[in-house]
């Protein structure tokens, strides 16, 4: 078995810095009472499609929501304060104006060496931007008593998988077990 360094480092430090952002499970359905059948989907039903505006708006939403609740469960001091703004301003989802996907039609006119470049360039950018939430997080961290600490590692540890087929889990990215 191969293992990959970077990979297992970039997963565990996209764990660490993006616990705090990362999408909450689905919680799963009601149980039906006993004796009721199971609800089934309606036949050809499917969740209406979401323009890139609308699931943008959606994501902040879920960030805004999740870091109140990470606030709420540090039970932050007003010393504090000041080093929770500046790791929220740092986590805030990027800004897509400058990071807009490349139209496949303009990707598919480069040549080989050019695509590796522009991917390359966009893989230092991503690496950049981790290495920034990562040292905002650590600073943060610094300033938390240690059961804060403890709380801040379960909270993100907790909501730093990505619903059941994330990474570490069967059917997603990551180690694979057994």
């Amino acid at each position: 078995m191969t293992q990959h360094p970077k990979r297992l480092f970039l997963a565990g430090l996209l764990a660490a810095t993006l616990g705090a952002t990362a999408m909450a499970q689905t919680p799963p359905p009601a149980a039906p009472a006993a004796g009721e059948a199971p609800a089934q989907p309606a036949a050809g039903k499917q969740r209406p499609h979401m323009n890139p505006e609308q699931f943008r708006q959606r994501m902040a939403e879920h960030h805004a929501k999740r870091m109140n609740e990470l606030k709420a469960k540090l039970q932050l001091t007003p010393p504090q304060e000041n080093a929770w703004n500046t790791y929220t301003a740092a986590m805030q989802p990027p800004a897509r104006d400058g990071h807009q996907r490349m139209d496949r039609e303009a990707f598919g006119k480069l040549t080989t060496p050019e695509r590796i470049d522009r991917m390359q360039a966009m893989q230092a950018e991503r690496q950049t931007a981790m290495r920034q939430r990562g040292e905002a997080t650590k600073a943060f961290y610094a300033q938390l008593t240690p059961e804060q600490q403890k709380t801040f590692d379960s909270e993100t540890l907790r909501h730093g998988r990505h619903g059941k087929r994330g990474h570490g889990h069967p059917g997603g990215h990551g180690m694979k077990h057994g």
